[in-house]
């Protein structure tokens, strides 16, 4: 079946205008739109499209990701030995960092900003090391965390590829 591309004129989108006045934005975004819509990714510079770090569970037990503001539990991501986990930058920051007005949506501390904290499941806390600790700031710049059982401390260790050396 084949498809004829209708063609708008300016008097068309007048009338239509008139006729429906809240959907004339939304008609000439589908105009200018129409037949053109695909995937243009390719246009945007590496760091807007790659604006999440990956993270790879290596060790042979489940590990949590935290996500924490301060001392408060937000969120807990599971991932089970070799499974991985997208966490956006964009979206962390978003929800637990003030924007310029002061809005906040999940945020509760002006002095905290949130973290992951990697965390062995069924383990001691007191085993936690300073490699668990994965700031906003490696999130932006990391485009992969990898986790894995360090056999010489006995606890997991973080491993953090830098967005910069990573192929766009």
């Amino acid at each position: 079946m084949k498809t004829t591309k209708v063609k708008f004129t300016k008097e068309m989108i007048e009338s239509i205008k008139e006729k429906l006045p809240r959907l004339s934005f939304l008609l000439l975004f589908l105009r200018q739109c129409y037949g053109g819509c695909g995937d243009r990714t390719h246009l945007l510079p590496c760091s807007i499209t790659t604006s999440s770090t990956r993270f790879w569970n290596l060790s042979d037990r489940p590990v949590e990701l935290q996500i924490r503001v301060g001392s408060i539990l937000k969120r807990v991501h599971t991932l089970k030995p070799g499974r991985s986990k997208k966490l956006r930058h964009s979206s962390l920051h978003r929800a637990y960092v003030p924007d310029q007005e002061g809005r906040r949506w999940l945020y509760y501390d002006d002095t905290c900003l949130p973290y992951v904290w990697v965390h062995e499941t069924g383990t001691d806390l007191s085993k936690m090391v300073k490699q668990q600790y994965v700031s906003l700031d490696d999130l932006r710049d990391c485009s992969e965390i990898r986790v894995f059982k360090d056999l010489q401390r006995g606890c997991v260790s973080v491993e953090k590829r830098d967005r910069a050396s990573a192929l766009c």
